[in-house]
């Protein structure tokens, strides 16, 4: 139970890499307070994890509003306390819009930057004079391999992903002596809802079939799974991870051996 007595908000945790977060902090005993747009998902989680004898506070938020962020905070503050554990885990993804820049949506660019890269900075910045004052605190950044490289189509996630980097690095920076960690985590291709979506844009752009593409799409020859996500964010969670900060890891099958 690493993290016994600790209180972690995960945003976009109705489902996908969300969800697997929320359950393995969950697992090493962590209280929870859970947002996302998906009532029925998130109250269905909630109840499980009270079942299970685990504090869970559910909020649903639509991030892409101004002042949701706010709302979000006031009431996880409110209910469960202060909040150690910060993930920042709620994106919009690239297949909702693909086109090539010269093409590209500007509504959908300001709307994607908002969340991927704004929202993250919001919460953080509330998140952070409590952990300041106590000297503690751990705030994980749930970013991508396409962090670290372009992304053909995908313009603003791409961007909004290396801006989000280049936001941890900072926050990582500014805090190194007063007890928190800042990192990232950076998935390559993972079975979700929205990596779906883009498997079939891409699968579709280069004649392919969903099943031959996943075949190649890493070098361990398929996606990765939501749960093989969250086992790095709950020891990044963990005070043994006290020296660790300022990172972003791969978890992506061989995809970016960078």
């Amino acid at each position: 139970m690493k993290l016994k007595d600790q209180t972690a908000l995960v945003t976009g945790a109705s489902r996908g890499i969300g969800e697997a977060i929320a359950r393995a902090l969950a697992a090493e005993g962590a209280n929870l307070a859970i947002t996302g747009r998906s009532a029925q998902e998130l109250e269905a989680l909630q109840k499980e994890f009270i079942g299970l004898g685990v504090p869970c506070q559910s909020i649903v938020a639509d991030l892409t509003r101004s002042g949701a962020v706010e709302e979000v905070w006031q009431q996880a503050t409110q209910i469960c306390g202060r909040i150690d554990i910060l993930v920042n885990n709620a994106g919009m993804g690239s297949s909702a819009n693909p086109k090539p820049v010269v093409d590209y949506d500007d509504d959908f660019w300001e709307t994607l930057l908002y969340v991927n890269l704004t929202v993250p900075y919001l919460f953080s910045k509330r998140a952070l004079p409590s952990m300041i004052a106590r000297k503690y605190g751990r705030i994980i950044m749930t970013a991508s391999v396409n962090s670290k490289i372009g992304l053909l189509h995908g313009a603003a996630y791409a961007a909004s992903k290396h801006g989000l980097l280049g936001l941890m690095r900072t926050l990582a920076m500014e805090t190194a002596n007063q007890g928190i960690t800042v990192n990232a985590i950076c998935p390559g291709p993972v079975r979700t809802r929205m990596n779906n979506l883009r498997m079939e844009y891409e699968a579709k752009r280069l004649g392919k079939s969903v099943a031959e593409l996943e075949a190649t799409v890493t070098p361990i020859g398929r996606r990765l799974e939501p749960h093989e996500i969250a086992p790095l964010v709950v020891y990044l969670a963990s005070r043994e991870a006290s020296a660790i900060t300022g990172q972003a890891f791969n978890i992506d099958g061989g995809f970016l051996m960078v």
